[in-house]
């Protein structure tokens, strides 16, 4: 009956590349984003399933070929 309003987070799209750092391990995925300029990761949200992912993406206005995936 009433749509949830589309809310997205920004991000600095100029130094952040998004990204998903999966264990090799465990297969455990976390998704963020990595500074260009530093390296460092910052994580945002634990991707456990389909769902989650669609989540991430949508929150953050990301197309799913944009995001780096790290082993």
């Amino acid at each position: 009956m009433f749509k949830r309003k589309r809310i997205t987070e920004p991000y600095d799209k100029e130094t952040q590349s998004p990204t998903i750092r999966a264990s090799i391990c465990s297969g455990e995925q976390v998704a963020g984003f990595r500074d260009l300029g530093t390296g460092k990761f910052t994580e945002v949200m634990v991707i456990r399933n389909q769902k989650d992912m669609a989540e991430f993406l949508d929150r953050y206005d990301i197309q799913e070929n944009d995001i780096k995936k790290e082993w």
